[in-house]
């Protein structure tokens, strides 16, 4: 595959048919008064592992030969994507291997070892992980699943706006969260085919503003590792081949602060009733901060995990 299409997306539909969950879209009135649109909110906090991120791993891990199943699989990952591959890989029947940064919330590393991966840790500020998880792949002769830079993992990712277009019909604007860009390439990839003229737009932590200094520049622009509570988007750069489509596909990607996250994580909390982790409220923080001009009239937005501790929970909210 070297381009990514919505067909790519309908297959990746179809493997995870019956193995992934088919996540509730969420609406609020009050959310739609406050900021004058009708919003559709796709909760991937309720998709297995928490996250949206299962998606794309599964689609990648289904698609491996016998002797790669055997030999097993490798991925680097803040946590989401750690839990995601662990769990696709014990469904697979095979073995994982995962470097987390040593920082990594516990919750997701207690996680990523109870699905039954073997844990690599290193300093995400001082250490390269794609150069070392490319090596401990190749010393383990593992396949290395990537967390987004990964036409597999993109596609099964895609299936988040698949399922929220097929739902509610066409949509104006649809709002994601941006780490290394995998989550929008495949939203941007099926929603613009499903219903063009969708605005896409993507949301990073202002002190990780890699894809916006990209987007601006018209080349991956490269960042020092950012100091977020949204550790899913503490990203230097973006990826090769998401940024490839993104920047074709995507009018901006927009900025919220770490305070207006935990006031998105607050809301969600009172008035909808769910739990978010920071990365995972950070589209609806730009909405509800007023960061998108010019807001249309129906808007989707991913609500892309909800994999965060309790005593961090209560940490976060007890600032508002």
């Amino acid at each position: 595959m070297t381009v990514l299409s919505l067909t790519d997306v309908r297959a990746a539909a179809d493997r995870l048919a019956g193995v992934a969950h088919r996540t509730p879209i969420l609406t609020s009135r009050t959310l739609d008064e406050r900021v004058g649109a009708r919003v559709f909110l796709k909760a991937e906090s309720f998709q297995r592992i928490g996250a949206f991120k299962f998606r794309g791993a599964y689609n990648a891990i289904s698609r491996l030969g016998p002797e790669q199943l055997r030999s097993g699989v490798a991925a680097y990952s803040s946590g989401n994507h750690a839990q995601a591959v662990a769990l696709a890989a014990r469904l697979a029947g095979t073995t994982a291997v995962i470097l987390m940064p040593e920082d990594a919330p516990p919750t997701k590393l207690a996680a990523t070892r109870g699905y039954g991966a073997e844990v690599v840790t290193y300093d995400r500020y001082t250490q390269d992980r794609t150069a070392l998880a490319t090596e401990l792949a190749s010393e383990r002769r593992r396949t290395l699943i990537p967390p987004y830079d990964h036409y597999d993992v993109m596609a099964g990712q895609g299936t988040v706006a698949l399922e929220l277009i097929e739902e509610v019909g066409p949509l104006d604007a649809l709002l994601v969260p941006v780490g290394g860009g995998g989550l929008m390439a495949g939203c941007a990839t099926a929603a613009t085919a499903m219903a063009p003229g969708i605005r896409m737009i993507g949301v990073e932590p202002a002190a990780g503003d890699d894809h916006a200094r990209s987007l601006a520049a018209g080349e991956r622009v490269e960042i020092d590792i950012p100091r977020t509570i949204a550790d899913g988007q503490a990203i230097s750069t973006p990826g090769d081949l998401t940024f490839a489509v993104n920047r074709r596909l995507v009018e901006s990607f927009e900025l919220v602060t770490d305070r207006e996250i935990v006031a998105a994580m607050a809301f969600a909390f009172e008035r909808l009733k769910i739990v978010l982790e920071p990365s995972g409220a950070s589209a609806l923080a730009a909405l509800l901060a007023g960061r998108i001009p010019g807001l249309p009239e129906r808007v989707g937005v991913v609500l892309s995990g909800g994999n965060v501790g309790l005593e961090r929970f209560r940490a976060l909210l007890g600032d508002t």
